[in-house]
């Protein structure tokens, strides 16, 4: 499906990319912008699958290839497209529920916000996270202006949810998690603490 000869092609020099229809737009293009933040959570992922435990990586793996997917299938515009394009499943938004449900099991509730804190994998699935949530606001934006795969509002949506349940998990194994405590620092200062 994809074959790779050559890195640097240069064609990109002008400021613009190639989709996979041959269609050119402008790198500041919100598909452009939408794709790159697909790459930036995918590099996010790969760097909490690398410190994450073994049952966590797994799942952060089967994600890492589902964004290469919606990287595809918003490479290839459902308008205009020739050949059949590789397109996003109900099927993989299905898995990433399966997922939650799966992980978030063993979890206890929570009576607040968790801010990003813990062991680094934790850390870096909480950028991913919000990354994540980036690339869905994108995405939005795009489908607004053409159409779109359902499929990927919806996997990214619950991607952001699995990721943050990942988090906690990652935690869980010593690192523990900070919860927000609203007006903490104002009743400190009130009080006359640093």
């Amino acid at each position: 499906m994809v074959k790779i000869n050559k890195v640097a092609t240069r064609v990109g020099d002008d400021g613009r990319t190639a989709l996979g229809d041959g269609a050119r737009l402008p790198k500041f293009h919100v598909r452009v912008a939408a794709l790159g933040s697909i790459d930036e959570a995918n590099a996010f992922i790969g760097l909490a699958a690398h410190f994450a435990a073994s049952g966590t990586r797994a799942a952060l793996e089967h994600v890492q290839n589902d964004l290469f997917d919606i990287g595809a299938d918003l490479c290839n515009p459902q308008r205009n497209v020739t050949k059949a394009a590789l397109r996003l499943t109900e099927t993989q938004v299905e898995a990433i529920d399966d997922l939650i449900s799966t992980h978030n099991a063993g979890l206890p509730a929570l009576d607040s916000f968790v801010t990003p804190s813990g062991s680094l994998a934790s850390l870096y699935l909480h950028a991913a996270r919000a990354v994540v949530r980036r690339a869905e606001r994108e995405i939005v934006e795009v489908a607004f202006q053409d159409p779109l795969t359902p499929a990927i509002i919806r996997y990214l949506n619950r991607l952001s949810d699995l990721l943050f349940v990942l988090a906690r998990v990652e935690n869980r194994n010593g690192a523990p998690e900070r919860l927000w405590e609203p007006g903490r620092n104002a009743r400190a200062r009130d009080a006359g603490e640093p």
